[in-house]
């Protein structure tokens, strides 16, 4: 992992629609320029509640050629029925993909073996960098599904992980799951440095229950033990919050 440590700006609007609006024009400008040159851009995706805003904000924005840009999500419970509204392939189905039809959706098959499907996103993924991640922060600071203490030098771009307590928690508060016992115990995810392998990385963080992850990733060193301090390694990071979220 490189020792760098870019200084990581909090960008905090007072609603969570602001705060999309700026994040998806932080995002926009960087796909936009990747058309032009190569005819497509790569664009990471997460699927939570806290890109809502930032992912409604660049559905809407004019002159983006979604039929030009292959997309990619970060991660994927193991054990949930292939139409479980709680995938969240299927997530990104229903809130981003009804609206705008991209070049492609590589999603994770969540039907195959687990480790037959990480190997597989590998090979989809490939070498080549994102133009673009878009990405949250959980309650225990992970990116993706890469809880603490996460790896930053992981020589494999997608993994079967272990969720922890927390990660686990947060779904079911989020009101996604009934009880923790039905919130799976597993999943894939893209680890941190092939998130990090993008020209840039646009950072959504709202509601006051992310205000510690947000306070962590700017401000404790760069370690595993706080998943959101790798961003502080990468040049171009924007982060954004509501004003519930700003730990300042």
């Amino acid at each position: 992992m490189t020792t760098n440590d870019y200084p990581l700006a909090i960008n905090a609007y007072p609603t969570p629609e602001q705060m999309g609006q700026a994040a998806a024009s932080a995002a926009a400008p960087i796909l936009r320029e990747a058309i032009a040159a190569r005819g497509s851009a790569r664009l990471m995706l997460a699927a939570a509640p806290s890109q809502s805003a930032t992912l409604n904000a660049l559905a809407g924005t004019d002159d983006l050629d979604f039929t030009r840009i292959d997309c990619f999500h970060m991660d994927d419970y193991i054990g949930l029925a292939p139409d479980a509204p709680q995938g969240f392939g299927n997530w990104l189905e229903d809130e981003l993909f009804r609206r705008v039809t991209p070049q492609a959706f590589h999603r994770i098959d969540v039907t195959a073996a687990p480790e037959a499907a990480a190997t597989a996103y590998r090979e989809v993924m490939g070498e080549e960098p994102f133009d673009v991640t878009l990405c949250g922060l959980g309650v225990n600071g992970h990116l993706a599904f890469n809880d603490p203490p996460a790896d930053f030098t992981d020589p494999l771009s997608a993994r079967v992980v272990e969720l922890d307590q927390v990660s686990r928690q947060q779904q079911l508060d989020e009101g996604h799951f009934s009880s923790i016992e039905a919130v799976p115990a597993h999943a894939i995810t893209v680890t941190i440095p092939r998130l990090l392998n993008s020209r840039r990385i646009v950072v959504s963080v709202p509601t006051s229950v992310k205000r510690q992850a947000v306070h962590d990733a700017v401000n404790q060193p760069i370690s595993g033990a706080h998943p959101g301090t790798a961003l502080r390694t990468h040049p171009d990071v924007h982060l954004f919050v509501d004003a519930e979220a700003d730990p300042r």
